[in-house]
């Protein structure tokens, strides 16, 4: 159940005894605090909890912090830590008085991350944008408008935060995983086995660290190490279920029981890539603790390959979401015609102009927009039409203009941490990249509305 008190209700000016401490109003915080939607949001994010039952969060507090975190780019501990330091963000989060105590526990973050997800940050960057170019309100679909604005579309990738994979280290990895699970096993079983199943891990540890060691991978020893680690593997998955077989229950926590299910699969797939002698596989895990990473070849100078979420971005009126999301790469042409029923959905029309790159310029797409007067910044198929100076220039300065989404990429990723995102759950990590677009979203509010934030 959610209890919230309307943005517009009258309250005490005084914030507490820090009256006397006569805080800036042209602070960032307080700034923010005044020109930001709560109700509108606080409205979107309570479809996210039951009517009845034990009372939640205020939703404000909720939504400030989350700003808060991603914002200045916090761990979960340390954002409640500057919470309880700053009156500054406590009047932000809309308290009566500052109080230096912990207001909540830090892992209640993780608990909005699972509830919230990336489409109810979308939701609160439609009421930025509707605040800022609309009537404050969610227009409905009008049949027949004319297209107005500009939809700017664009992929990245937002990067996991896990360790560069290879095979060998995924190996050893997994390695250590059954060895552990091989130990709490015997734990259980020392009256029936009297001797634990042979690992031979200080053999396979001095044999992946002779050969991750070297500056120089060499081809031949590294498919030594790799072979040798596989039939550890083997070995070692054998004697597990030889130990389960003898138990009448499963003694392993439910964790543990996942890494042995993941440490199954990655044997299986490392072996069919030794025995095919090839780099690649279906489904191919990189991670074990998070094996719904997938590696996603884009092509880049320095970094072919990234290892996270692939996500479609669209830009309206310098406002971005992220519509599409997924672990498995994706031809992100498809993505033109989603974003473009969106962002008819949020304003009531279709854009005039959909400024995208070369790759956007299916036969579908261009067929779609065409068929509903869009045009696009690609470049039509066949011979070229005559162009005058003013047609050049013009078409020339709309795809240069669609280089504000890359620097709305590079803001999310250098500023607040896209090209790291820290949370383990796919669910989590997806609500971690809608945070942190909300809060650039966010940044060109407050600077449409004339403040710093």
């Amino acid at each position: 159940m959610v209890q919230y008190t309307s943005q517009h209700q009258l309250k005490i000016e005084e914030f507490g005894n820090l009256y006397q401490m006569k805080l800036d109003p042209d602070n960032r915080w307080i700034q923010l605090a005044a020109h930001f939607p709560w109700d509108g949001c606080a409205k979107i994010y309570s479809r996210h909890f039951p009517d009845s039952g034990r009372t939640a969060i205020d939703p404000r507090i909720v939504i400030g912090s989350l700003i808060i975190k991603h914002k200045l780019a916090l761990s979960d501990d340390e954002t409640v830590r500057i919470i309880g330091e700053n009156p500054y963000m406590q009047f932000f989060l809309g308290l009566d008085e500052f109080s230096p105590a912990q207001i909540f526990s830090p892992s209640l973050f993780v608990e909005w991350r699972k509830r919230l997800g990336n489409d109810t940050f979308n939701g609160f960057a439609d009421v930025l944008a509707t605040i800022c170019h609309g009537d404050g309100k969610v227009t409905e679909s009008a049949e027949g408008a004319p297209n107005k604005g500009k939809l700017k579309l664009d992929a990245t990738v937002a990067d996991q935060n896990i360790t560069y994979p290879n095979d060998l280290g995924l190996l050893n990895k997994a390695r250590e995983k059954t060895e552990a699970i091989i130990d709490l096993l015997f734990e259980h079983l020392r009256d029936k086995l009297k001797v634990k199943p042979r690992t031979y891990r200080e053999v396979a540890r001095k044999k992946y660290l002779a050969e991750s060691k070297k500056r120089q991978a060499n081809k031949k020893t590294l498919r030594s190490a790799i072979r040798y680690h596989l039939n550890c593997l083997d070995r070692n998955v054998l004697s597990i279920n030889g130990m389960l077989d003898l138990l009448d229950e499963n003694p392993m926590p439910g964790k543990m029981l996942r890494d042995l299910w993941v440490v199954r699969t990655v044997n299986d797939q490392q072996r069919e890539m030794y025995s095919e002698k090839t780099n690649r596989c279906d489904d191919r895990i990189v991670s074990i603790s998070q094996p719904y990473v997938r590696p996603i070849v884009r092509g880049k100078a320095g970094k072919k390959v990234e290892f996270g979420t692939k996500m479609g971005l669209a830009q309206a009126n310098g406002f971005a979401k992220a519509e599409t999301l997924g672990w498995d790469a994706y031809n992100e042409s498809a993505d033109l015609v989603p974003h473009a029923e969106s962002y008819r959905e949020l304003y009531g029309y279709y854009p005039e102009l959909i400024q995208v790159d070369k790759i956007y310029g299916t036969n579908a797409n261009r067929n779609w927009c065409r068929e509903r007067g869009i045009k696009m910044t690609v470049a039509p198929k066949g011979k070229r039409p005559a162009e005058t100076v003013y047609e050049k220039r013009k078409r020339k300065k709309e795809f240069n203009e669609r280089n504000a989404i890359e620097g709305k990429f590079g803001q999310a990723k250098q500023g607040y941490g896209l090209n790291n995102i820290k949370a383990k759950l796919s669910d989590t990590s997806h609500s971690w990249i809608g945070a942190i677009l909300f809060v650039t979203n966010l940044v060109k509010f407050a600077e449409l509305n004339n403040f710093h934030f």
